[in-house]
């Protein structure tokens, strides 16, 4: 079944109307808040239980799908507003948290799932959107999609995953591409430290190739450094230790979610090394793919991932799925829940990684 193709205006047709579901998890945390009490749950509840139901319920009714990818690409304004508009509504509503929270007991249930529900917020529409943005070639966007990587205290993604990530996916070099039989947890671990280690590097080649010293004025991972922290000293200045105890927190919650997505994206998948002691070239094949409806809407496409890494400057909304490509069993959001039980993802997942790109000597051990 497909949405109607009915064009709205130049570049644009009706069926893009389906972004605005990206503005469901924002509107669940603005919910939750205003209704208060265990209400806060609201937005972890629509992401790891509603979505998934209904996603389940439209394979069923054999409705998974609305569309392979646009017949024609479109560069129409609207889309990048689309984005845009997550700016206002991470930052908003995370002021209102620290403010909504002012009064309310460290340990109070509401403080729990303020950090919870703010958490998943700045991990899908603060640093998904984040990701979209840097990807593109206009310095104000770029720096947009910077400027919301703050709240998440991960300004060196950036750097690691524009020139580090797509380089070296699908190989040992690259931190973030998950090892076949690397439980989650373990992978939180060797992830977030190989980003920070990997945007060094990165940061260090990029200075020396300038003939700059990294203590140098254009060294950017020192810029970041000074941003979060300068984020933070607000934070105190205005809601005290416990406004430093919240971002931290929700920090600490958007990360791992990111990471969460990180390695459900590449798990397994490896590139062959060549004769040459280079590696083949990146293809279809080293990215999972999902086509499930509300996972890639509320994500903006970033679940047909073997596109994006295909051509990573291409905009969210002229991906495609591609069918060849390694398909996850289920959609973002069940997958995520699926990655932090190891038994149950290597049961389901193993058996989907190829069998041609599959080395024993690279399984984790």
């Amino acid at each position: 079944m497909k949405l109607n193709s009915l064009k709205f205006f130049d570049g644009f047709i009706l069926s893009d109307l389906k972004y605005l579901m990206a503005y469901s998890i924002p509107l669940t945390a603005i919910f939750g808040f205003y209704m208060g009490g265990y209400w806060l749950l609201t937005t972890p509840i629509y992401i790891f239980l509603i979505i998934p139901i209904i996603e389940h319920l439209l394979i069923f009714l054999k409705i998974d799908d609305l569309e392979k990818g646009r017949i024609n690409k479109s560069t129409h304004r609207i889309f990048d507003l689309m984005l845009y508009i997550n700016i206002p509504l991470v930052y908003g509503i995370l002021i209102y948290a620290l403010i909504f929270l002012r009064n309310k007991d460290l340990f109070s249930v509401e403080f729990f799932t303020s950090i919870l529900t703010v958490g998943l917020l700045v991990g899908t529409n603060g640093i998904n959107v984040a990701h979209e943005l840097c990807h593109r070639s206009k310095k104000y966007e770029k720096f947009l999609g910077k400027f919301l990587l703050i709240p998440s205290l991960y300004m060196h993604f950036y750097l690691e995953h524009i020139f580090g990530h797509h380089l070296n996916v699908a190989t040992k070099e690259d931190p973030v591409t998950a090892k076949y039989n690397q439980p989650l947890y373990s992978f939180w671990l060797s992830a977030i430290k190989g980003e920070i280690l990997s945007a060094i590097e990165i940061q260090k080649k990029r200075l020396d190739k300038n003939n700059l010293s990294f203590f140098s004025v254009y060294n950017d991972m020192f810029w970041y450094s000074i941003i979060q922290s300068l984020y933070i000293l607000i934070v105190f200045a205005f809601f005290n230790l416990q406004g430093i105890i919240f971002v931290l927190s929700v920090a600490m919650i958007s990360i791992l979610i990111f990471e969460c997505v990180n390695y459900i994206e590449h798990y397994g998948l490896l590139r062959k090394k060549l004769s040459n002691g280079r590696y083949e070239r990146v293809t279809d094949m080293h990215s999972w793919n999902s086509n499930h409806i509300l996972g890639r809407i509320v994500l903006y496409e970033l679940t047909r991932h073997s596109d994006h890494h295909r051509i990573s400057v291409t905009k969210y909304q002229n991906l495609k799925s591609i069918d060849k490509s390694p398909q996850l069993a289920f959609g973002y959001p069940t997958s995520i829940l699926l990655s932090l039980i190891p038994v149950l993802w290597f049961k389901i997942m193993n058996p989907r990684v190829p069998k041609q790109m599959f080395q024993t000597e690279t399984n984790y051990n």
